[in-house]
């Protein structure tokens, strides 16, 4: 499906372009160790032992959507089966498991297992086979096939959720003379719970985080920053369960000239101790950064 991408996020949870204003004249105030620790408090309290943390370290809650590209190794199909897809060319050639499970087990990375409930073969199928929003014009006739599902059967396709990658339950239906499989993620939407909302009052600028070999105390963390900033190092706020990251960063002054572009490095960060399972936290929006660098 064709998109339209207004901006590059710079927290993979965060969806406005918060970087513009650290880019544009005059959008970036510096914080002061004092200001910084102020803001790095408050974004603790508000998250630790909060419903958000719960859910985020217990329950479901998905790192993308749930049915983003439908089909399974989506840069394989053929350009017809795109544009019929987008255009709802679906037939239905086959009967759809009537009797199918109605929950299944997910096994997270830790080892522990949750039962989800599921949605059926035909909710699936009725979810999918809907036009693109987009589509105004009808399917142009040398551009658009029939797709004719002849089978359906549950299997299992991996997704990134809070808790780290899981093999989700997904419908597989088979589409005649398509070699891939279209997929439906198969969790019902009770059981997602949605992602968090950030905090206001402060720029996303940590984009995520890795280990670092031999240095236990120390964190890689991957940020952005605009084109006249200076960088002047990275910080860290420490609690027992959370670690809040900061980049600290300067805009440029109010007379200067800069174009809006983001661009992206590495910076260190050292802590009093390993960061074992606390979650690190961005003090901009207050909320998660991903383990694993280059998740764009």
């Amino acid at each position: 499906m064709r998109r339209m991408i207004a901006c590059l996020s710079m927290v993979l949870l965060l969806s406005s372009c918060d970087w513009l204003h650290q880019v544009l004249p005059g959008g970036s105030h510096r914080l002061s160790p004092d200001e910084f620790k102020d803001r790095a408090r408050e974004v603790a309290v508000r998250w630790q032992d909060s419903a958000d943390d719960r859910a985020w370290r217990k329950g479901f809650i998905a790192l993308e959507r749930l049915n983003q590209q439908g089909w399974n190794h989506v840069d394989r199909i053929p350009a017809w089966v795109s544009t019929s897809s987008d255009n709802g060319a679906w037939q239905l050639a086959a009967k759809l498991p009537a009797n199918s499970p109605d929950r299944a087990d997910v096994r997270w990375p830790d080892g522990e297992v949750s039962q989800v409930p599921l949605i059926s073969a035909a909710s699936a199928y009725a979810e999918f086979s809907k036009p693109a929003d987009f589509i105004e014009d009808e399917c142009p006739a040398e551009g658009c096939r029939p797709l004719r599902v002849t089978d359906a059967r549950l299997g299992r396709v991996p997704l990134e959720t809070s808790r780290g990658t899981i093999q989700a339950p997904a419908w597989m239906f088979t589409v005649e003379g398509v070699e891939q499989k279209q997929v439906h993620v198969a969790v019902a939407p009770s059981a997602v719970t949605a992602r968090p909302e950030r905090m206001q009052g402060g720029t996303g600028e940590v984009m995520a985080f890795d280990l670092v070999t031999g240095k236990p105390n120390e964190l890689l963390l991957e940020y952005g920053y605009g084109a006249c900033d200076t960088i002047h190092g990275a910080r860290a706020y420490e609690t027992d369960q959370l670690v809040v990251v900061d980049v600290d960063e300067e805009g440029a002054s109010s007379g200067a000239r800069c174009p809006a572009i983001l661009k992206l490095d590495t910076i260190t960060v050292r802590l009093t101790r390993p960061l074992g399972d606390r979650l690190v936290l961005d003090s901009g929006t207050g909320l998660p950064v991903l383990r694993g660098l280059h998740r764009r």
